[in-house]
């Protein structure tokens, strides 16, 4: 099945996860690739444009990084942002400087021509720049068709080979008018149709899927979150009881998250799964450890140890499905280094061993996170699933400061449960990207029943986020701030203290460890 795709070579700008993101907001399928991609590699990709993205260095740096000349001869419309306007200049024939000053913010921008790239803009905008260099003089064949105060050739373009620079990044918030711009690129020079639908997205996995496995067996890994429960339902759509799934309740999940899980894809999409109960063996390992890598790392092995054995017990199964995203593919491939030998891959189950001999199934690694909710979506996945707030790999283990026992671990659950209920409740579960509660390893003395109280102290941790790479703390309604609280204090036993955490990542992190 042929989609249009345009392809964007990456030469380490930190925005281009953004540029790829912003293109299939418009509906059109877009793939990241390394900026030394080879000329048969996109031939066979086939795009319908390629962009070119920022970067940092520049083109005259030793080792800077420049893409095949011979694209600018594909016939294919491209389109340079920042350090990409100045290595098509500099490879064909223009002059790239350093500025007499570096352009960094919002920077006023005069056009003085509104046709194709800047179709329906006003003559004058706001933009966002972010560079030293700048084009000292332009390829032939180019015009200026941008200036700014420090730039005469802020924007070019050569009409007959359809190639576009803009000195600034149309794909940031900053820039109001930028999604006009690449909407303009898609459109009307590269001549897209818009047709990248989530729908077909389905349809072309399932076909994918079962073209793939036959009548062999699928193993899969299910946690109860969006990723790996979007993974299940197009396995069981596309080759039914053949995927056979398995959830490792170790112990550090929320209340009841086992029965909702069962509740939910057992009754409700009838999925075969191989429930295993393995807290004990958590727990136990977990005693005494309070270092919070050492958590982790104690986690992720026993995990590895229950999930190698639960699936040696499929004996026809062939394939492992894994819900790797695009983020994680992309995180592989270093800008600079090319292509890497390695795919690093990020998922619920992380370094199986390879006596397993599985093959890999990845359905979802062309999606980005918010692409796998609206996936979530066309499979009918509950809400409470669907737009889920994410949660750590380890779990409560590392919302637990100290020491993870079990009496520890059902204080934290209560709380939990009714930090996400008030919230839900409330109508703010939607408007912040992650709400939860931290344990802490400290004890304060209140008053509870006129009579002296030491006990706990829990954490309130709700932020605002677009992607999780930074986040502010949410500014929820004191009123439901104190509603959360008295909750707490009055039906947990164990806790006499609520505080909420104001930090903003960075410089602290989203979890606490």
């Amino acid at each position: 099945m042929s989609r249009e795709t345009i392809l964007i070579l990456d030469f380490g700008s930190q925005y281009t996860q953004l540029i790829a993101r912003r293109v299939r907001e418009l509906k059109v399928f877009s793939q990241i690739a390394p900026f030394n991609i080879s000329l048969k590699e996109i031939k066979t990709i086939n795009p319908k444009g390629i962009i070119l993205s920022g970067g940092p260095a520049s083109v005259y740096d030793k080792g800077a990084p420049h893409p095949h000349k011979e694209i600018f001869k594909l016939g294919v419309p491209i389109l340079g942002i920042c350090y990409g306007l100045q290595v098509i200049a500099y490879q064909l024939g223009g002059k790239v400087k350093r500025g007499a000053r570096r352009e960094y913010g919002h920077t006023p921008l005069n056009l003085t021509n509104t046709n194709d790239l800047f179709k329906g803009l006003p003559k004058k905008i706001t933009c966002w720049m972010s560079h030293g260099d700048c084009l000292g003089r332009l390829p032939v064949g180019f015009k200026a068709i941008a200036r700014s105060k420090n730039s005469r050739f802020a924007s070019i373009f050569n009409t007959k080979k359809k190639i576009f620079g803009v000195q600034f990044h149309p794909e940031v918030a900053h820039t109001p008018l930028g999604k006009n711009i690449l909407s303009n690129f898609l459109f009307r020079v590269c001549r897209c149709q818009g047709d990248w639908q989530y729908s077909a997205f389905v349809k072309e996995a399932i076909e994918k899927i079962r073209s793939q496995v036959k009548d062999q067996e699928v193993i899969c890994a299910l946690s109860g979150g969006v990723d790996s429960s979007v993974l299940a339902v197009i396995l069981n759509r596309a080759i039914g009881m053949q995927v056979k799934c398995i959830f490792v309740d170790n112990g550090l999940l929320r209340k009841d998250e086992a029965k909702k899980v069962k509740e939910t894809f057992t009754d409700n999409f009838n999925l075969d799964i191989d429930f295993v109960d393995a807290r004990k063996i958590f727990l136990e390992k977990l005693k005494n450890v309070t270092d919070p890598e050492a958590k982790r790392k104690i986690i992720g092995y026993e995990f590895i140890n229950v999930f190698t054995r639960e699936a040696k017990k499929f004996k026809n199964a062939l394939f492992l499905a894994q819900g790797t995203l695009y983020p994680d593919v992309i995180e592989s491939v270093s800008a600079f280094g090319g292509p890497s030998a390695r795919i690093k891959t990020h998922h619920n189950v992380g370094g199986l061993p390879e006596n397993l001999k599985l093959k890999l199934i990845e359905p979802l690694r062309e999606l980005f996170k918010d692409e796998v909710r609206e996936i979530a979506k066309v499979l009918a996945l509950p809400e409470h699933i669907a737009g889920r707030h994410p949660f750590p790999g380890p779990g409560l283990a590392v919302r637990i400061i100290g020491e993870v026992t079990e009496e520890r671990l059902d204080i934290l659950r209560e709380v939990d449960d009714i930090v996400v209920e008030e919230i839900k409740k409330a109508g703010e579960y939607q408007n912040i990207w992650q709400a939860f509660a931290v344990l802490l390893p400290i004890k304060s003395v209140g008053v509870m029943g006129d009579k002296r109280s030491y006990e706990n102290v829990v954490a309130i941790r709700c932020v605002t986020s677009l992607d999780g790479m930074t986040a502010d703390w949410a500014k929820v309604p004191y009123k439901l701030l104190g509603l959360i609280s008295n909750r707490i204090i009055n039906e947990v036993r164990g806790v006499n203290r609520v505080v909420y955490d104001i930090s903003s990542k960075p410089p602290a992190t989203i979890e606490w460890e």
